[in-house]
């Protein structure tokens, strides 16, 4: 653990491209799925959200995506013509709009997810529980969270 402590710049440089490798590897295996549905990474992640934060509005997908209100309705339009999602006005105040995704969007979602699943879960089985304590504490750090 101490040469944690004095990690080099070529050593930080390998982490963070295994980070950009687990991810772009975890992304890359539902390519396929994602092409079934004329949909890309960008979509991807909206879904995702979606099915972890049911009814989140607008602005709070806006802040968890970090990404302009052009680029987030460009693909809650696409969705919406994918017939995936769907809006409900808040119960407090109807200008504000909650997403939530819908049977088909739930069925997408389950199928995106299980390609990567496979990956995720079998990286955890492999790993002892203090590795896998440890790692999800890095993340959460890394994101500042």
């Amino acid at each position: 653990m101490k040469e944690l402590l004095y990690l080099k710049d070529d050593q930080l440089k390998g982490l963070i491209e295994k980070i950009f490798m687990a991810y772009r590897e975890s992304f890359a295996d539902t390519k396929k799925t994602l092409d079934k549905y004329s949909i890309g990474i960008a979509h991807h992640k909206v879904i995702l959200l979606l099915s972890v934060y049911r009814g989140i509005t607008i602005s709070q997908l806006l802040k968890k995506l970090k990404v302009t209100k052009q680029s987030l309705n460009r693909v809650l339009k696409d969705l919406i013509k994918l017939n995936v999602i769907h809006y409900e006005k808040g119960q407090h105040d109807s200008r504000i709009k909650h997403v939530f995704l819908n049977d088909n969007g739930e069925k997408v979602f389950e199928e995106i997810f299980l390609v990567q699943k496979k990956r995720v879960h079998q990286a955890l089985l492999d790993s002892s529980s203090e590795e896998v304590l440890n790692f999800e504490n890095v993340l959460k750090r890394i994101i500042n969270e």
